[in-house]
């Protein structure tokens, strides 16, 4: 079975949560609940995941397994047992994100989703990105406005839950060394030159390895989670 590269994206994304164990996952887009419900289904049975609302859900998404409601989400979130894939409109090498507005924050030229989760998200557990479009004009130098917080911004008690982990595009995967960004691995048919060319700062390249593919079997599963082909439609070859 051919695995096509929205494919490779979603085990990119179900690989984010190995070795998490019984914790919230909370993947925001539909490659990253893939990718979600992927890893449950095979190396992590013990993933929690949420309908967004009130309820724990087991793997067909329609048997209830508990209730976790909007006011328990915050005892969750404060001891660092969750683990959250964001979305992301720009983001820089220290890993500060920006979902709030392009331009100054006080007259912006683009009103974007606003702060929303993020800095609650960044300091209190392990934050993940997904970039469906891998792009200079996603990966700035310097973001206009800081809605995630990245790297060299926390110090003391304030950041002992920060973990800003990993970062997983349609053509990579990037994580942290440092504080920095750098390249963990690109997708097959990708070379790092490609992925330093349409990124807007210097990447570390060096000892970079190739993102797996799926397993036949998780292509079979792949196709029963998603029957429509919606991460066809997401990540083009």
């Amino acid at each position: 079975m051919k695995a096509s590269r929205a494919d490779v994206c979603v085990v990119a994304c179900a690989e984010l949560f190995r070795g998490d164990g019984e914790i919230l996952a909370s993947p925001m887009g539909s490659i990253p609940a893939l990718g979600a419900r992927l890893a449950r289904l095979t190396f992590e049975p013990d993933l929690l995941i949420s309908d967004g609302e009130a309820l724990l859900l087991a793997d067909d998404l329609s048997t209830v397994e508990g209730w976790l409601p909007y006011r328990k989400v915050f005892d969750v979130v404060a001891h660092g047992s969750r683990h959250v894939v964001m979305g992301v409109n720009q983001l820089d090498r220290h890993g500060n994100q920006n979902i709030s507005c392009i331009g100054q924050h006080a007259r912006p030229t683009r009103q974007l989703l606003g702060f929303r989760g993020a800095p609650g998200n960044t300091v209190n557990h392990r934050t993940s990105y997904w970039v469906p479009r891998h792009s200079r004009r996603v990966f700035v130098d310097a973001v206009d406005v800081v809605s995630g917080v990245g790297y060299h911004r926390l110090d003391g008690p304030a950041g002992r839950f920060h973990d800003v982990y990993r970062v997983v595009t349609n053509l990579a995967v990037l994580g942290f060394v440092d504080g920095t960004m750098r390249l963990v691995s690109t997708h097959p048919g990708v070379t790092p030159e490609e992925v330093a060319e349409q990124t807007g700062f210097p990447l570390d390249t060096t000892d970079v390895g190739t993102t797996r593919t799926p397993t036949d079997e998780e292509l079979r599963l792949l196709d029963e989670l998603d029957p429509d082909g919606r991460r066809h439609r997401e990540v083009m070859e």
